[in-house]
């Protein structure tokens, strides 16, 4: 209710969107940050004709499209909101890759609230919107002083805020926001600004109402009284708005530089963050839909590759994983099909993002490096240890952990290819090539390396500790134990058929992974076996104490999966599978 006016003003005027076509790539964006309003954007929709009222009456039952929060289920949501501060940073991609990619027409509109402007993520879309000069973006800001439990931080102070955004570069404007003229002045001014725009609009919550207005403790309450206030309000109607029809869309050119696809030879020594950064400027020739995004990290990502082929399609996002995630996020509504890399334990600050790029069906590619104890000296704060668990908590993720350059190219071109939120995990640690660049790998497959008809154990890597399974499968041969090693390079989806078949075929298995034993690669193991009721013997080997700075030979070793542990593990194993079959 207290954003009504703002909207009101914003559909019969200046809102240019066509809602029969909502795919026309010429139509305005519309987000709502404070997606906790969603009954105001669903009666908007339904004064614009896009839904009845019989539709509107079934807000929040299950089974319908008005749900709580807004979701991409509805044509004309771009992406899910609810989580507070994410739809100005999304609103920020969106406009990037129209103003940078498209050079459209097209504005986005961001209604944002006031308690959502305590979240950090807000002023790095703040600070990366003015440094962009994004005239393109226009924030409206419902100032009504009230947060879920009571007063927000500022109250109708709009004051500070404003003088923070104006020194992000913003052009900033403070209004009553139920004073329709004032709305309408400030629209005006805004869309006409070289750089983008917010709105600081004091309102009242549940203006209009004498019940709840700017009453505390009524927040997503149901008015006591209805009948009463639709009176108040001035009786039953029912109102429409012609919202203004998009330009016609812009065409556009894409630059384009030919980059071969990458290949390397075997033992050839090589790091998969690198070969992440060769197949990137690859794929960014092959679709020209790719961009790529870093958090100023790409000299060690290595996306500074792609940076140096496709220098249009590159954004630096700076010191800001949040924003970094949110606009990719924001470009994929655009059809763009972005990939953003950090060091993999950097990504955890945008991991709200990505939980609800989950709900928004976005497709979002993320590539995480310098994974692992492995990467040596710089310390556990990089050392990602989580990633694993994490993005495969996510639903309907992939999870990818390549093992050799050749073998990272093929996976990430899969990404590319796939539709959804993916994960690649690289390395930092240049080793062999163990795969001809010729081989295809898939989302959800596996490769055998090694077996025989005599595997009595086998062994389960990914990544840096598949080259420690090898040596530890060499000196065990020496001993007379023969292993089977697998290399489980898609660790979501899991390739389950061959976990099972060599659960079957020998008498024990044992996973080694550089991250920590929760939610890595030894419980999707053992997820596989328990769901088929098999009784195989699992170890699982994975880093449990807290790691140091040191070599990463030594780290492995003190973390206890390097090639030496393995072999203890694997003889311990036989051992007891000898003495079970004794």
């Amino acid at each position: 209710m207290s954003a009504a006016d703002l909207m009101a003003v914003l559909f019969s005027k200046y809102l240019r969107y066509d809602f029969d076509a909502p795919q026309n790539t010429a139509n305005d964006h519309l987000i709502f940050s404070k997606g906790h309003a969603s009954p105001l954007l669903y009666s908007l929709y339904k004064a614009a004709g896009a839904i009845d009222d019989g539709e509107l009456l079934t807000f929040r039952e299950f089974g319908s499209r008005l749900q709580g929060h807004p979701t991409p289920e509805l044509p004309w949501v771009d992406v899910a909101t609810g989580s507070l501060g994410q739809g100005l940073p999304i609103s920020v991609g969106i406009a990037l890759a129209a103003a940078r990619l498209e050079h459209s027409d097209l504005r986005v509109w961001t209604l944002c609230g006031d308690s959502e402007l305590a979240e950090g993520s807000m002023w790095e879309a703040f600070e990366h919107a003015g440094h962009a000069q994004l005239g393109n973006l226009i924030a409206v800001v419902d100032v009504n002083r009230l947060g879920q439990r009571g007063p927000t931080m500022h109250g109708w102070d709009t004051s500070s805020l404003a003088a923070r955004a104006s020194a992000c570069g913003w052009d900033v404007q403070e209004i009553d926001g139920h004073d329709t003229e004032a709305i309408d002045a400030a629209y005006a001014r805004a869309q006409q600004a070289d750089r983008p725009a917010v709105i600081f609009a004091r309102t009242k919550k549940g203006f209009g109402v004498a019940a709840v207005e700017d009453q505390e403790n009524q927040h997503g309450k149901p008015i006591a009284d209805a009948d009463a206030a639709v009176e108040e309000l001035g009786g039953i109607r029912s109102l429409s708005v012609e919202v203004q029809s998009p330009p016609a869309p812009k065409p556009f050119e894409i630059e384009r530089a030919a980059v071969e696809r990458p290949s390397y030879e075997i033992g050839e020594k090589v790091a998969t963050r690198a070969a992440y950064g060769d197949a990137l400027a690859w794929l960014g020739s092959v679709d020209e839909k790719v961009v790529a995004l870093d958090g100023e990290v790409g000299n060690s990502t290595y996306a500074e590759r792609f940076a140096a082929k496709h220098p249009d399609r590159f954004f630096e996002m700076y010191i800001a994983e949040q924003q970094m995630v949110a606009a990719a996020v924001g470009m994929q509504t655009r059809g763009w099909k972005p990939f953003a890399s950090s060091f993999g334990a950097f990504l955890s600050r945008a991991y709200d993002f990505v939980r609800m790029a989950a709900i928004s069906d976005a497709d979002l590619k993320l590539c995480g490096s310098h994974v692992g104890v492995s990467i040596g000296a710089d310390g556990p704060s990089q050392m990602a240890l989580e990633d694993i668990a994490s993005l495969r908590a996510v639903f309907d993720s992939v999870v990818l952990y390549p093992s050799d350059a050749n073998q990272a190219v093929q996976l990430l071109d899969a990404m590319r290819q796939h539709r959804g939120v993916s994960y690649m995990r690289t390395t930092r640690e240049a080793t062999p090539v163990l795969y001809g660049a010729e081989e295809t790998f898939e989302i959800g497959g596996s490769r055998t390396v090694r077996s025989s008809g005599e595997d009595t154990i086998t062994l389960i890597g990914a990544g840096i500790t598949l080259r420690e399974c090898l040596t530890a499968a060499d000196e065990l041969a020496g001993q007379g134990i023969t292993c089977r090693v697998i290399d489980l390079y898609s660790v979501k989806p899991v390739d389950a058929a061959t976990v099972l078949g060599a659960a079957e075929e020998t008498q024990g298995l044992i996973t080694v992974e550089d991250h920590w034993p929760e939610g890595g690669i030894g419980e999707t193991v053992a997820g596989v076996l328990a769901e088929a009721g098999s009784s195989t013997r699992l170890t699982r080997l994975a880093v449990t104490g807290r790691p140091g700075s040191g070599p990463p030979e030594s780290l492995l070793a003190a973390a206890g999966i390097d090639a030496d542990h393995i072999v203890a593990a694997a003889g311990r194993a036989a051992q007891m599978a000898s003495a079970a079959g004794a």
